[in-house]
């Protein structure tokens, strides 16, 4: 049994290993468009984790986290334009952003389904208008100018130097969720989504580690927001909409919760259904093709379609080919 387990754990190594010599030779493969779209996977990748962790794996849906994007990108933005290392305005993006979880997620996650849904999404609305109205440190609708971020001599300007920074901050975001789910915390998280009730019984503090939970999740999805800001190099409130958090849970249902896997074939999933209905459309009637709502009504179809067919989504179905 334990050489099975051990031939088992070589075997997934070496595919990991695989797919990471892959990912870092890709761009010298790939043209500069499809080398951002990647990066915009990693990007929104991490992102897709951090609420992968909440609603995945503790089974609090939240309806708020494009304001923890927003609360990264514009913590890391402040930061670098008066002189603060991107090394540390990366992480700073993520604690903010953890410790308004925090605050905001102890009062809030008493609630269950439908009602934290909404109280996420009036968290939402609270900070998106903060951006607007604080003019004096996000220069409201004006937007905001960031710079491309540096680590000491190299300065990432370019696409492929983006894409290698993003990456690695993915893997080391993979990595630590995976060790968080795989400890005490992580498990209690588990039996949280499972049953609340049961949970209790067994002495897990709900309040506790919901806000744990909140709080992991809050912290990576600021570290999301910082990367977004930074290869955008503009960013203003407009970007930080509710729709921005109706993205992200339709990355992990689509991609398929309760799994790290899922969070990446979400986002991938995300960037390039855009790219297959422009290649798709001429073969599509013409009365679909000049529909300007196609992309969400797509996105809306497939979340259906999924729940109803295939529950564990695109990672549910690699599994089962």
């Amino acid at each position: 049994y334990q050489d099975i387990r051990l031939f088992k754990y070589r075997t997934t190594f070496f595919w990991y290993l695989a797919l990471v010599i892959g990912c870092i030779m890709l761009p010298w493969v790939l043209d500069e468009y499809l080398v951002s779209q990647l990066t915009f996977i990693c990007m929104y990748a991490v992102a897709a984790v951090g609420l992968m962790m909440l609603t995945g794996y503790t089974g609090q849906v939240s309806m708020g986290h494009a304001a923890f994007f927003a609360i990264g990108s514009y913590t890391s933005a402040i930061l670098t334009s008066k002189g603060v290392p991107f090394l540390l305005a990366l992480p700073a993006a993520g604690v903010l952003a953890a410790l308004v979880g925090v605050v905001i997620g102890r009062p809030i996650l008493h609630l269950t389904g439908l009602y934290l849904a909404i109280a996420t999404m009036g968290f939402a609305f609270i900070v998106d208008e903060v951006l607007v109205r604080w003019e004096s440190l996000t220069r409201g609708n004006m937007g905001f100018y960031v710079d491309p971020p540096s680590i000491g001599p190299l300065i990432f300007d370019t696409e492929i130097g983006y894409y290698y920074l993003t990456l690695v901050v993915l893997i080391l975001t993979l990595f630590a969720a995976r060790n968080i789910l795989r400890s005490p915390t992580g498990r209690a998280m588990i039996a949280i989504r499972d049953s609340e009730v049961a949970a209790e019984a067994i002495g897990i503090n709900l309040a506790k580690f919901k806000t744990i939970a909140f709080a992991a999740s809050a912290f990576f999805t600021g570290i999301a927001g910082s990367l977004y800001a930074h290869k955008l190099f503009f960013i203003n409130p407009e970007s930080y909409t509710i729709f921005l958090s109706i993205e992200l849970l339709a990355m992990i249902i689509i991609g398929g919760l309760g799994s790290l896997h899922g969070a990446v074939f979400g986002a991938a999933f995300f960037i390039f259904l855009p790219q297959i209905i422009i290649m798709t459309k001429d073969y599509m009637p013409t009365y679909l093709q000049n529909q300007t709502g196609l992309e969400p009504a797509l996105f809306g179809l497939l979340i259906v379609l999924v729940m109803l067919f295939e529950p564990m989504g695109i990672y549910g179905r690699w599994l089962k080919t």
